[in-house]
């Protein structure tokens, strides 16, 4: 095992990747709650949550903790996705009892005032605004919702105006206190670090965290069933968006190795079909990609297009075109020699980074309570065959479709009729 493991006796979950070479750290500490574990009205609130942790706890203001950061010469930051939320930050080696015990404070003792509320609830819902504005965003978002409507994982990260109004102080401090607790919470280093001193810090900052009988893993389900179809979002916009695509498989699934290579063949680069055949030989979009994105139990595979309105028909013939040859078998041996290099090439450059290393293990982690090294992957990776990957274009092909389109459309329109 490349990296190493102690759980706490609190429940708290620390993991460590040594890497002797470099003289700095990336400290992560993760949670295990994102917006698939809200209710409807608390759409967001992971999000939400994540920004007021950097707004002071009794100890210090929020001006006081950036200058902490800084004067230790770190780089701090968060994100939230739909499962996990993580606290960051990249420093010099010998600052890391001090990031350590900063980083403790600010998410066990954030001071949750209703003013900040107030005030980060603005901010949000600029974000939001923001994110209305750009038309693949609202086709992303389209997307999800309806390939899942009646499930969790299809609600947007950053929540809704609506939702997001009502956030106060009560309401933020009722959701931390009933998801940031010891098992949700993992502590996770890569760089130049000692685990046991590591270990020593947790035991030390972290031992007061509140413990629960269970972590929201257990307390999740899997999307039972996925909807399909045409819907539309009518929007003023030059150009038309749309996502197409289905249910597909999790982070838990072994077949991931070959929907990984095979999407990048169909749809991951400049070289791919998608790309030379819809952009650069027929000239209908400015920008097409396919993608992959897989929960802990769940996924989708979709496809993006950006075309004028009145080539959106011929984009979606095309695409679907493209995936028809795709289940028929159209992949050469040179297809996966390509993919497997490109793929080999990224997981490499990867490994130049302490952040994406502490990233990649979080993320691994967190999905299958385990982690694979580069060395393992790339050997995952090179077992995959050509019928395999066939496989895998077969079940992308012919899963059940949502085509989520934004444009100026009526709310009727449909492509073929």
């Amino acid at each position: 095992m490349y990296y190493r493991k102690t759980i706490l006796d609190n429940g708290i979950t620390v993991l460590s990747e040594y890497v002797p070479s470099v003289h700095s750290i990336s400290l992560g500490f993760w949670f295990q709650v994102g917006s698939r574990d809200e209710l409807e009205i608390e759409a967001g609130m992971s999000h939400f949550n994540e920004h007021m942790m950097f707004k002071g706890t009794p100890s210090v203001d929020a001006q006081q903790l950036s200058e902490r950061f800084d004067r230790l010469g770190a780089r701090q930051n968060a994100f939230t996705s739909k499962e996990a939320t993580c606290y960051y930050a990249d420093f010099i080696d010998e600052s890391l009892a001090s990031i350590f015990e900063l980083m403790s404070d600010m998410v066990l003792n954030a001071s949750m005032q209703q003013e900040h509320c107030e005030l980060e609830r603005e901010v949000v819902i600029e974000e939001i605004a923001r994110s209305e504005d750009d038309p693949e965003d609202i086709a992303y978002e389209l997307f999800c919702k309806s390939l899942w409507p009646d499930h969790t994982l299809g609600l947007p990260v950053a929540g809704t105006r609506e939702s997001v109004g009502s956030f106060g102080k009560e309401e933020a401090r009722a959701f931390h206190d009933k998801h940031y607790h010891a098992q949700n919470c993992t502590i996770i280093a890569a760089g130049n670090v000692d685990h046991d001193e590591l270990v020593a810090l947790a035991n030390t900052f972290l031992s007061t965290m509140p413990t629960s009988s269970q972590g929201n893993e257990s307390a999740r389900f899997a999307p039972t069933s996925s909807e399909s179809g045409q819907f539309n979002y009518q929007k003023d916009t030059e150009q038309a968006h749309l996502f197409l695509g289905g249910q597909s498989i999790s982070m838990r699934d072994d077949r991931r190795y070959a929907f990984n290579m095979a999407n990048f063949v169909l749809g991951g680069s400049m070289s791919s079909r998608l790309f030379q055949e819809v952009r650069e030989k027929l000239g209908l979009v400015y920008s097409v990609y396919s993608h992959l994105s897989p929960y802990v139990d769940a996924g989708f595979f979709a496809v993006y297009a950006g075309t004028r309105p009145d080539n959106v028909e011929k984009v979606v013939e095309v695409i679907y075109r493209e995936l028809d040859k795709f289940a028929q078998g159209d992949i050469s041996e040179d297809d996966r020699s390509l993919a497997l290099n490109a793929i080999k090439g990224s997981l490499a450059l990867n490994l130049e980074s302490t952040s994406q290393r502490m990233r990649n293990l979080g993320m691994s982690y967190l999905a299958r309570k385990d982690a694979q090294s580069y060395e393992e992957t790339i050997a995952r990776y090179e077992s995959v065959t050509l019928e395999m990957m066939h496989e895998a274009a077969q079940d992308i092909a012919q899963s059940d479709k949502v085509l989520a389109l934004v444009g100026d459309f009526a709310p009727d329109y449909r492509i073929g009729e």
